[in-house]
This record gives C-alpha cells, sequence and structure tokens, in this order.
C-alpha cells in the first residue's frame, strides 16, 4: 500500500502563493492519476487538480490559471503550486492516487492552508 505525505501548507496572505508537496513511499508510476482534493469548513471534499501519469492535467474552474499540478514519477512526489491565493483556497489538502481497480484509494493525512490578511 503506497503512503502519502503531504507538505508545504501554511499561512499566506491573499495573492500570495504555496507549493505543496506530496511524497509517496514507493513508486506512483502505476498510479493512473495522482490529485489534490480540498475541504474547507462544513463543505464537501472537491477535487482541486488531477494528473494522469501521462502528464495530462485538469483543475477545477475556481482554481483555472492559478494552480499547476505537475508530478515527477522518479522522485516519487506531486506538487501543487498554488499562485494569486484567495481567502475562500483556505482549507485542509489532499494528496490522493486513483487506480482503474480501486478507485480514489490512496490519500494522504492533509495539510492545512489559510489564506488570510
Amino acid at each position: 500500500q503506497v503512503q502519502l505525505v503531504e507538505s508545504g501548507g501554511g499561512l499566506v496572505q491573499p495573492g500570495g502563493s504555496l507549493r505543496l508537496s506530496c511524497a509517496a513511499s514507493e513508486s506512483i508510476i502505476s498510479i493512473n492519476v495522482m490529485g489534490w482534493y480540498r475541504q474547507a469548513p462544513g463543505k464537501q471534499r472537491e477535487l482541486v487538480a488531477g494528473i494522469t501519469s501521462g502528464g495530462s492535467t485538469n483543475y477545477a474552474d475556481s482554481v483555472k490559471g492559478r494552480f499547476t499540478i505537475s508530478r515527477d514519477n522518479a522522485k516519487n512526489t506531486v506538487y501543487l503550486q498554488m499562485n494569486s491565493l484567495k481567502v475562500e483556497d483556505t482549507a485542509v489538502y489532499y494528496c490522493a492516487g486513483y487506480t482503474a481497480t480501486r478507485g480514489w484509494d490512496y490519500w494522504g493525512e492533509g495539510t492545512q492552508v489559510t489564506v488570510s490578511s
């Protein structure tokens, strides 16, 4: 079972940037899609960005043009570069992995991102 560990969260002012990292305990090359979800207080968890093993990406409309997801299979790491952060981006961000046989079955513990002045 692949273990995922997120890092890079913190407190940032509106308009600022953060880069989240997700380190996997073993190779992620067999994981079809790696994604970043987020959950704000009182809201459902939502998929923010995903990247396939081939490098195709997709984003939630709310973050398009501001967030960039990338993956380094050699380092077993996925990144989420977040620019022009808004107060409404405040949430716990989770790294997750999807396979065709298990669905979204790989999850990290999450990292808190707080955007506030």
